[in-house]
């Protein structure tokens, strides 16, 4: 396991190096801390992706509402730098955003492209997550956005972006709750948060119809889809580490690790199957989708083992 975190701790990637510093090694000083922060867009993942940023902000110079093609335009670019320890404190980052809220924000307070007048659950979700980690906890437009997420939740607990009945596949306003200061939420907020763990708790994370293969194997990014990591991650940040009812879910996680501690990446979205057959629709959409990985497939990855390993920790500490 040491050689693991040593692994993580190399300074070849800067983001995942102060990651790893800031969840998992508990000696660290803040002064090491401060120094590895400000390191993060110095080389690697970080600076490549900053690098191909145009000066008003955005990523290519032909995108459509800062959406498509995915993954490969803004909206998924930030999303992605936002799971990497980037903050706003980087103008470029900052001046990224400001763009971003701007043209998503909509009337009923959530997010969404723009051609509108509502907001659509994942966009809001994934958009208020990386906004929080980017530092922008007190902006009015992601406070409104926690507010819509509470008023949508559906009957069951969960959430959905369009049918009657929440489903596991709707994974992103939990997310953006386990990292929203507890001392901000609300009553009805705790209330939600309580209730959309349940529902995932009720079905191990994972129960839904028939299985589902693309939810057993990790990802990263991880963009709109969910997986058991996922899944892992949002529900130990948001305290149920210690319910019994994750151990199938954690027991996966385990399995998949290899004997050097490490886990790999398993697949590049999207996955729907691995029979090598893809869905009917996707002949007519597919030039829509430009998959976009920073590791290799089927080889160790970074990324993967410092959230597996974020996760089994808060579940050794029983937070």
């Amino acid at each position: 396991m040491k050689s693991a975190i040593n692994w993580l701790l190399e300074p070849s990637q800067p983001a995942v190096r102060y990651l790893a510093m800031r969840n998992l090694v508990e000696q660290t000083s803040a002064g090491d801390l401060k120094e590895a922060k400000e390191a993060v867009a110095s080389k690697g993942w970080v600076a490549d992706i900053l690098s191909k940023q145009k000066p008003e902000g955005n990523w290519l110079d032909k995108e459509e509402n800062l959406y498509r093609p995915k993954y490969i335009s803004t909206n998924w670019m930030l999303l992605t730098l936002s799971d990497l320890g980037v903050t706003k404190e980087d103008p470029r980052v900052a001046r990224a955003c400001s763009l971003w809220m701007d043209t998503y924000s909509r009337p009923d307070g959530g997010f969404d492209t723009p051609g509108g007048e509502t907001s659509e659950h994942c966009l809001t979700g994934n958009t208020a997550r990386a906004l929080i980690k980017f530092g922008f906890v007190d902006e009015p437009r992601v406070k409104s956005a926690f507010d819509l997420l509470v008023k949508t939740q559906k009957p069951n607990g969960g959430w959905h972006c369009w049918g009657k009945n929440g489903t596991i596949d709707a994974w992103e306003g939990l997310s953006a709750f386990a990292v929203f200061p507890r001392q901000k939420w609300s009553r009805s907020m705790k209330a939600a948060v309580e209730r959309g763990c349940e529902f995932y708790l009720e079905r191990r994370l994972f129960r839904q119809g028939a299985r589902y293969d693309p939810w057993f194997r990790f990802h990263f990014p991880y963009h709109y889809y969910y997986d058991v990591l996922v899944g892992l991650e949002f529900m130990t940040a948001l305290g149920y580490a210690g319910d019994k009812r994750m151990g199938l879910a954690l027991s996966l996680l385990t399995k998949k690790r290899r004997k050097d501690g490490r886990w790999n990446l398993d697949a590049v979205h999207p996955d729907y199957n691995n029979d090598g057959k893809w869905p009917r629709w996707w002949k007519q959409y597919k030039s829509r989708f430009h998959p976009f990985a920073l590791e290799q497939v089927g080889s160790p990855s970074k990324m993967i083992t410092l959230r597996a390993m974020t996760v089994l920790k808060r579940v050794e500490s029983g937070s």
